[in-house]
């Protein structure tokens, strides 16, 4: 798999009987099928709770939501201590370059989530903007806060 710009972390992998490669989440404690997108999203996630103080008990992958009558997945969302979204992350491949289809993207999901940061990376590149519901404006923030700083 391609070297991401994030920190190493205890990578739980294991082949499957057929040969295919799989993955351990542990947000939902199970294997899944290694894909790019996934080796991303498991790396971010442990980066965001071991390195940003993001809280395990509060983030969840492959949030199911409706958008327009079309059923879609978020692929991580972190809430609050009153179970409301904060953070919405989108991953991408880190062959795939992100764009504004990217951002339109997850600004489609907020528009349902209603969380005030969202952030994007395909491992390679991470962006991070915060998000005044009430103003209707947003900010690109030169990180990824730590959990406590949201």
């Amino acid at each position: 798999m391609t070297p991401l710009n994030l920190p190493q972390y205890n990578i739980n992998v294991r082949a499957t009987s057929d040969g295919t490669m799989q993955i351990f989440d542990s947000l939902r404690n199970k294997f899944l099928v290694l894909t790019p997108e996934e080796w991303v999203r498991q790396h971010f996630v442990s980066f965001l709770i071991n390195h940003k103080g993001f809280p395990t008990g509060l983030m969840a992958n492959e949030v199911s939501l409706t958008l327009n009558g079309t059923s879609r997945r978020s692929d991580t969302v972190v809430y609050n201590s009153s179970a409301q979204p904060l953070v919405i992350v989108e991953y991408k491949a880190p062959s795939v370059r992100i764009t504004q289809k990217t951002f339109d993207q997850i600004v489609r999901y907020n528009m349902v989530f209603k969380a005030p940061y969202l952030i994007v990376s395909n491992g390679l590149n991470h962006y991070c903007c915060h998000i005044d519901l009430e103003n209707h404006t947003y900010k690109f923030l030169p990180g990824i806060p730590n959990y406590d700083e949201l």
